[in-house]
């Protein structure tokens, strides 16, 4: 990981999808009045003719998405977390999930490190909302690399998908050479001190944890879940068996998200004390970004804090 080359995942976002839509035609891209902050605005310049400005009318975007993918097209429905999935919450469930649509959902600026736009624009709920929704795909990628494998995996899939992506700008990870699987979790090293789930921007604070803790002698591995739903059954098991310690991280609210998925994993198969890092059942703040992970406790710090004091 380059601490020093940092990119936002909405930005990644942005341009995977002119690169998809030079080899495939049948990608159209859909936005609610946000495409310079949304980074659709490249796929715009590039097909003019198959990008769709809908307005402040989330609900209607994804409606006409749903008309579109009956006609074999394959839309990227976009706008912040907290519209995308919120506010259309209705039409994604009736439009697209229940008939099985192929529509893709990507909600931007999600988590808390939206900063300045507040409590009311910082998404806390979509990994909940969108994973318990039958037939939707949820992917939470963590930097520029996976972001794009994401955004060109789920053109493939036959089916909805919801992509989470953050406005903060994020070490990349990953080289282009990094090959990865939908449902299939990324783990750093094989240390059995502890293991830290995390998914989407914590996985940088999570490795950048994993480096602080082997100075003092304690090994850990790091486990990228940058698919949430299927959730990867097969590594949550292996890392409750061969660690010591189990945590979980994530920019979203703990009731619902990342951490309750490795729980249900858990009680069903191998029963296990898990300790869920991310907003405890409350809103964000308004505040600059980095400021605002220290006060919520999602920093690499808070992170090697836990681990030194949690146990079995």
């Amino acid at each position: 990981m380059d601490i020093n080359n940092k990119k936002a995942t909405r930005q990644s976002y942005g341009e995977a999808l002119v690169e998809l839509g030079k080899i495939n035609e049948n990608i159209v891209v859909l936005d609610a009045d946000l495409a310079e902050a949304t980074k659709t605005k490249l796929f715009k310049e590039e097909f003019p003719d198959r990008f769709f400005d809908m307005g402040i009318a989330e609900q209607d975007m994804i409606s006409t998405s749903a008309g579109l993918a009956t006609c074999g097209k394959i839309p990227f429905a976009t706008s912040f977390a907290v519209f995308a999935t919120g506010r259309a919450y209705d039409q994604i469930r009736n439009n697209i999930c229940y008939p099985n649509l192929n529509v893709k959902i990507c909600g931007t600026h999600a988590g808390i490190t939206v900063g300045e736009d507040g409590a009311t624009h910082q998404m806390l709920e979509d990994i909940n909302i969108m994973r318990g929704l039958p037939n939707m795909i949820v992917m939470s990628p963590s930097d520029d690399i996976q972001t794009k494998w994401a955004v060109k995996e789920a053109s493939k899939i036959k089916g909805p998908v919801y992509i989470r992506v953050a406005r903060l700008a994020t070490p990349i990870i990953y080289d282009e050479k990094t090959e990865f699987e939908v449902g299939k979790a990324v783990m750093f090293g094989e240390g059995k001190d502890a293991t830290i789930f995390a998914t989407g921007t914590m996985v940088a604070e999570a490795l950048k944890a994993k480096e602080e803790l082997e100075k003092e002698n304690i090994f850990v591995r790091v486990v990228d879940f940058h698919t949430i739903k299927p959730i990867d059954k097969e590594i949550i098991i292996k890392c409750a068996k061969e660690t010591k310690k189990l945590i979980s991280i994530e920019e979203h609210n703990i009731i619902g998200g990342l951490g309750t998925a490795i729980s249900e994993v858990l009680v069903e198969n191998y029963p296990k004390n898990l300790v869920r890092m991310g907003m405890k059942d409350c809103f964000g703040k308004s505040g600059n970004a980095i400021k605002l992970l220290e006060y919520f406790k999602l920093t690499s710090k808070d992170i090697i804090k836990i681990v030194s004091q949690f146990s079995d």
